[in-house]
């Protein structure tokens, strides 16, 4: 690790690499919602059979990223990464030629857990690869990855697979593999095993009460924010009178947005971060629990809900790191693992939010989402209080 705290153009070619890689595994994976129609049409099963396959990725991506983990800690980081990418690129190739929903499923499974880790990977290259004071920035760029292909490439693939079968979407995500394959064959360094210890030992992270409450810092975190962004589109049409022509310039609008939320998040990450996201999740809250009146106005509801996706993935780095560190101070073999808790921790997050706003907008009305969300906010905060406290008593 450079002692400087400047980054080198190496340190940024590894950046560049690792959001690349981050890039082609979220449109990979946040693209399947919008080709539903073409499988489902393609395989002849429903819409309903067919979004089977966006539950099952979550479910996968959660349950078997820290497992594989905790499986290969042992080995090295660049050849691992290579070889799971390799696999990756086959199971995308694989999916464009599935003949059956009981064969996509499958693939979708696999190439779940095989993100996840990949996700994990990138996220602990980053931070062991550049200098201590720059990892906020570089972790930051690697999460930016994630809402560039939201914002570029779900777009592209959709567009190619309603006009060329769901197929052609798998053959992009393929070749997008294929070049971050070549990408970080040529740039990311041999780098230290991700763990040491035994299976038993690095599992053993899970049970270490500090992990666990900083684990539930972004389930809460995301969660908020999804108790309210699951119904957007309803809100949006229903509660703002909003034309359906208009959803999609908007949504595009909310990613791009977004982006800006990515950068905050490296310099909130970069000094006293836990510190900073007490009061991050206060002021999401308010601007969560907000909604609920302002849905009143047309320009002081879209207002809101730019604030609303501004303030809404501000956690991503510093929790990231947290986790990390607090492994490397409680049980350092399993710093790989810890790194794959906040991908994980996103996927519950996402989950629970989703089907708590579920039970929310089934009972009525709906815009009292918007208040669940801000008390789900103050539940993050919390957590990130008690976290932070402990960090000052130790």
């Amino acid at each position: 690790m450079s002692p400087t705290t400047r980054l080198s153009r190496r340190d940024w070619l590894l950046i560049a690499t690792l959001s690349l890689l981050t890039f082609v595994l979220g449109t990979s994976e946040f693209v399947i919602v919008g080709i539903l129609a073409e499988i489902s049409s393609a395989l002849d099963i429903t819409i309903a059979t067919a979004g089977t396959l966006v539950s099952a990725f979550a479910i996968s991506f959660a349950i078997g990223t820290p497992i594989v983990m905790s499986l290969t800690g042992h080995l090295e980081r660049r050849r691992l990464i290579l070889r799971l990418l390799l696999a990756w690129v086959l199971l995308n190739l694989a999916s464009s030629f599935a003949p059956s929903y009981e064969v996509l499923l499958a693939t979708r499974i696999l190439t779940a857990i095989l993100t996840g880790v990949l996700i994990s990977l990138a996220m602990v290259v980053a931070s062991d690869g550049v200098p201590v004071a720059k990892r906020g920035v570089a972790v930051s760029f690697i999460f930016g990855g994630f809402t560039l292909a939201n914002v570029l490439g779900v777009p592209i693939g959709t567009f190619i697979g309603q006009h060329a079968g769901f197929e052609a979407t798998f053959w992009l995500t393929t070749v997008m593999g294929m070049i971050a394959f070549l990408a970080v064959w040529k740039i990311v360094p041999v780098q230290q095993s991700t763990g040491s210890g035994s299976i038993k030992e690095q599992l053993g992270l899970l049970a270490n009460p500090r992990i666990l409450i900083a684990f539930f810092i972004p389930s809460f975190g995301f969660g908020a924010t999804y108790v309210v962004y699951t119904y957007l589109v309803p809100i949006l049409q229903t509660e703002l009178g909003i034309a359906k022509t208009w959803i999609s310039p908007i949504l595009l609008a909310y990613g791009v947005v977004s982006i800006f939320s990515n950068i905050l998040a490296g310099k909130i990450a970069s000094k006293n971060p836990m510190g900073r996201l007490r009061f991050v999740f206060v002021v999401q809250a308010v601007v969560l629990a907000a909604l609920y009146f302002t849905t009143a106005s047309l320009p002081l509801g879209l207002f809101n809900i730019a604030l609303m996706s501004l303030m809404s993935i501000l956690l991503t780095t510093s929790t990231q790191i947290y986790l990390i560190d607090l492994a490397e101070k409680f049980n350092p073999e399993a710093k790989g693992l810890a790194a794959s808790l906040m991908p994980v921790a996103s996927n519950v997050g996402i989950a629970f939010g989703s089907a708590l706003g579920g039970i929310v907008y089934a009972n009525g009305p709906m815009m009292n989402t918007a208040l669940v969300g801000g008390l789900v906010a103050l539940v993050a905060a919390l957590l990130t209080a008690i976290s932070h406290r402990l960090d000052q008593r130790s």
